[in-house]
């Protein structure tokens, strides 16, 4: 797996209506840490936040990592209310009529997070727990 930050200026070309939470993790001052850790090591978030209970949102590209039928895949990690969120639209797919659907890689989501969660520990020294 490799990730590769999406900047303000790409983030319209890069998220889709496919993106789904993952998983929501409530260590309290967790995501202000995280904040902080991403602000040095990428600058301004992907989104300027219009709200006070979203401050960031990192979104990244995803490469080496199998979400066919799409031929792209993206992670995004934020705060919401104060958690650390982060969300994907690995398992989920638009259909013809651009709504979101499950595809079979659905049911490795849960394995997936975690893959995302190590990547954050190993490459950048984000601890996300």
């Amino acid at each position: 797996m490799h990730l590769t930050f999406v900047s303000v200026e790409e983030f319209y070309f890069a998220l889709t209506l496919a993106v789904r939470t993952l998983e929501e993790i409530t260590t309290p001052g967790l995501a202000e840490t995280v904040g902080t850790q991403l602000k040095q090591e990428f600058g301004q978030a992907s989104t300027v936040a219009a709200a006070s209970q979203n401050t960031y949102n990192y979104v990244f590209r995803v490469k080496e990592v199998d979400n066919s039928p799409n031929p792209q895949l993206v992670v995004s990690i934020s705060d919401w209310q104060g958690n650390v969120r982060i969300s994907s639209d690995f398992g989920w797919t638009l259909d013809e009529e651009r709504k979101p659907s499950r595809t079979e890689k659905f049911e490795q989501r849960q394995a997936f997070s975690q893959q995302v969660k190590d990547y954050f520990q190993q490459e950048l020294g984000i601890l996300l727990e």
